[in-house]
């Protein structure tokens, strides 16, 4: 190994599969390689949709034990990243009470009006500044008061904090993440109070918050013994939200107005800000007030994503891709689209079908073939992420140049392109695996080989392939495309 350069794994999970990855980091240097990819299947049982968060620890230990292969058993540190809102309950001895709730299961439908009963929701998203989505940890909480298992819970690590404690024994709550619930004030940074208390929620649950960089603990003796590595090996507290993370990888250079749009599962669009937006036609646009690094707030939109495309190519039968996107270049630019951010597309199951009508009841061509649902969803979410960067700026009087697309999207050059064009703006899409470069720069940053945010992303930016998208044509037709769906 180079001098001045160290190994560092970044375990970052995501809703469909997990993954950890080793990244090499020096003053001037970041490369980072994939020790272990492992599925995420979450399981329905009689209960509802339930995570196999075993089965995705066993996953960590084997990726662990693999990262050390790659760098001769010695680790600077661990981080862990995932997806938000979710979470374990442990009893008063630390042991997991069953599995978590995934967040797509029903078991909080209606629950939200229950809690607005409470605290009207203009009040909590002036207190919050937490878009609305039926899954947010508030409303799990909520939900979950009928059941018998809050009964015996002591402790609720949410998912990375919970496999970091699997793996250290200590127990904390990532800041990034805690964020997501619905129980942070963005302005202060630390819990919202006056909101726990009037909703009953039980904050002495939570484990003392910690922000990206802390130190998170080192692996247990048994860990080592099953990983192979020489210990010890510190855990790094990282933006554990993989969101955080993907947006701390941003490339983007000193100075430079842009919008991010991270790509995966969903695609969450919007702007680095300061501050939060905490105004009331910020909610009505059902804009989002995350915390990221070093202070600032990740404004954005959650879009459905590559989710709808994922749900059709299960649905017929893992057909090739690449055919499958070269298709649908060739079909017509929006002869049809639905709205990517409607709730009806949360649920797995049934996709092209669920498509098909949202286009019929829309009065717009229903799409007949692969190539033509492909097309539909990208052309949706494309339009979905115009939206979202075009109101995001308005809301936070805010003015961008360029958009930076990050994440499993930019293996997608048709999405990316037709980004661009639906945007008015250029695209520089990298890097495909944002989140583990954030989450392991966030690692490095701790030890001191790295500096702040912006040093980070000037390292991206000079060591990570990208690929700039031009806008294509006027933007009008997208224009008449959002009309068609604001006239449903």
């Amino acid at each position: 190994m180079s001098a001045g350069v160290k190994s560092y794994a970044a375990v970052d999970l995501g809703a469909s599969s997990g993954r950890v990855m080793v990244g090499r980091v020096g003053p001037d240097s970041v490369e980072l390689s994939e020790a272990h990819r492992f599925p995420n299947r979450p399981v329905r049982v009689p209960e509802g949709l339930r995570w196999d968060v075993l089965a995705l620890y066993a996953g960590v230990l084997d990726g662990l034990r693999a990262a050390g292969a790659h760098c001769g058993g010695r680790l600077a540190s661990v981080g862990v990243d995932s997806w938000a809102v979710d979470y374990g309950l442990l009893d008063a001895d630390g042991a997991l009470l069953g599995n978590p709730v995934h967040y797509r299961d029903a078991r909080t439908e209606g629950v939200a009006e229950k809690v607005w009963a409470s605290v009207p929701a203009a009040e909590l998203y002036a207190a919050t500044g937490i878009q609305y989505a039926p899954f947010n940890t508030l409303y799990q909480l909520t939900a979950a008061r009928s059941t018998a298992q809050p009964a015996g819970a002591r402790r609720l690590l949410l998912i990375p904090d919970l496999l970091t404690y699997w793996l250290t024994g200590e127990q904390g709550t990532e800041l990034t993440n805690a964020s997501t619930t619905q129980l942070i004030d963005p302005r202060t940074r630390d819990w919202a109070y006056g909101v726990a208390e009037r909703l009953g929620v039980d904050l002495g649950l939570f484990a003392p918050l910690r922000r990206p960089g802390d130190p998170a603990g080192t692996l247990r003796p048994e860990v080592l013994a099953e990983t192979d590595l020489a210990g010890p090996v510190p855990v790094t507290a990282v933006g554990s939200h993989d969101t955080a993370s993907a947006v701390a990888a941003i490339p983007a250079a000193a100075g430079e107005r842009f919008a991010y749009i991270c790509t995966g599962t969903w695609s969450l669009a919007g702007l680095e800000l300061d501050a939060p937006v905490l105004t009331e036609e910020s909610r009505a646009a059902n804009f989002t007030n995350e915390l990221g690094l070093d202070g600032t707030v990740r404004y954005l939109r959650n879009i459905m994503g590559l989710w709808l495309l994922q749900e059709c190519v299960r649905a017929w039968g893992e057909p090739d891709l690449g055919v499958l996107l070269r298709e649908a270049a060739t079909v017509p630019a929006l002869r049809s689209v639905v709205d990517a951010g409607d709730e009806a597309f949360l649920a797995p199951g049934r996709m092209p079908e669920r498509i098909a009508e949202a286009c019929r009841v829309a009065g717009q061509p229903v799409p007949k073939t692969r190539a033509e649902t492909t097309r539909c969803i990208l052309d949706s979410l494309a339009l979905a992420h115009r939206r979202a960067v075009l109101e995001a700026q308005r809301l936070a009087d805010r003015p961008v140049d360029v958009v930076h697309l990050v994440g499993g999207g930019t293996r997608n050059a048709l999405l990316c392109q037709l980004t661009a064009d639906a945007c008015g703006l250029p695209v520089v899409a990298g890097a495909t695996e944002a989140a583990a470069l954030g989450n392991v720069l966030v690692q490095a940053r701790a030890h001191g080989l790295v500096g702040d945010l912006a040093a980070q992303r000037r390292l991206l930016a000079r060591t990570q392939p990208l690929t700039r998208y031009t806008p294509r044509g006027d933007t009008g037709r997208w224009r008449a495309a959002e009309a068609r769906l604001a006239a449903r």
